[in-house]
């Protein structure tokens, strides 16, 4: 299956597990990249000496390639990539915020830049940054997404019409028949976050991956767009925000209603009601929790089958 997408990082499939927050630590990267795809770690829920100890530890886990997702928000955003460069780390995935602010002086030391994208318009500056690639999401995606609602089945060949460089799908993807699909659009590879959510090897609470798997269509919703548009499971927290809304909420009102460390307590602790529960619409297609090997194997074969169908 060599593609650009293969060939710029060196990997035997063109699929990448996301850089999730609460769910992507060394574990779940490295077991990615030992079946055959690009495991990311998710720096945006760890302290910069979280980030080291996952970095070094993934090393120590796997020899294939591997990166770091950096969310460019995270306050203490300098200190992540100085560890990244330091580590030797050779990938780099960025999102949410201005890619110019990273790409240059992270190519300077010969890594590999990659940005995710919500729209055309933003494909295009990650491009005239000077990215290698880009990651097209479309509004299905779970966690923090685009305020403009494009789902991925428009994105990607309206991105691939405007951009040279590789392109990588994300957003409902969890089966080889999704990634054909997204390949046949326009895709080089895809980004898949919500099918490894559900995989023996994410950090994530056991009992919110049995929410994953237990979910049905209809099920998550996008919500909070005043703040940062996210998509949610429908849990008590959710309803709270719903009833903020019909009552008129501020922003600033919203903002409390969010308070802090809302996805650390629903995704890595575990509490189903309080927590802030992200996951992409495909949860409703996720039936099972398996090893993220397994998981890669079953893309694959299910790509290859569906291949013969079209």
């Amino acid at each position: 299956m060599q593609n650009r997408i293969t060939t710029l990082f060196g990997i035997r499939y063109p699929i990448v597990q996301a850089g999730m927050i609460w769910a992507s630590g060394w574990r779940l990267a490295s077991a990615v990249s030992n079946a055959g795809g690009l495991g990311l770690l998710g720096a945006g829920s760890m302290y910069p000496k979280v980030l080291r100890e996952h970095i070094q530890k993934c090393k120590q886990a796997t020899d294939k390639p591997f990166g770091v997702n950096v969310p460019m928000l995270y306050p203490d955003i300098e200190k992540l990539m100085g560890i990244i460069i330091d580590e030797g780390v050779k990938i780099v995935f960025t999102s949410a915020g201005n890619p110019k602010t990273w790409t240059s002086h992270l190519k300077e030391k010969g890594i590999i830049v990659v940005h995710v994208v919500s729209s055309v318009k933003f494909a295009l500056k990650a491009q005239e940054a000077g990215v290698d690639a880009i990651v097209a999401e479309g509004f299905e995606a779970g966690g923090h997404n685009g305020r403009d609602e494009t789902t991925t089945l428009v994105l990607i060949p309206a991105v691939k019409e405007k951009v040279s460089i590789p392109l990588i799908a994300a957003g409902g993807i969890a089966t080889g028949h999704q990634m054909l699909a997204a390949m046949v659009l326009g895709a080089d590879g895809v980004q898949i976050g919500s099918r490894f959510v559900a995989s023996e090897e994410a950090s994530s609470h056991p009992a919110f991956k049995n929410e994953v798997v237990n979910a049905k269509e209809g099920d998550t919703q996008l919500t909070l767009k005043e703040l940062a548009p996210v998509r949610l499971l429908k849990n008590k927290f959710y309803h709270e925000v719903q009833q903020a809304y019909a009552e008129g909420a501020s922003v600033a009102q919203l903002k409390e209603v969010l308070g802090r460390a809302r996805a650390k307590k629903g995704m890595f602790e575990g509490d189903l009601d309080e927590g802030e529960l992200e996951i992409g619409q495909v949860s409703a297609l996720i039936h099972k929790i398996k090893p993220a090997g397994t998981i890669v194997k079953e893309l694959i074969a299910d790509f290859e089958k569906a291949k013969e169908t079209v």
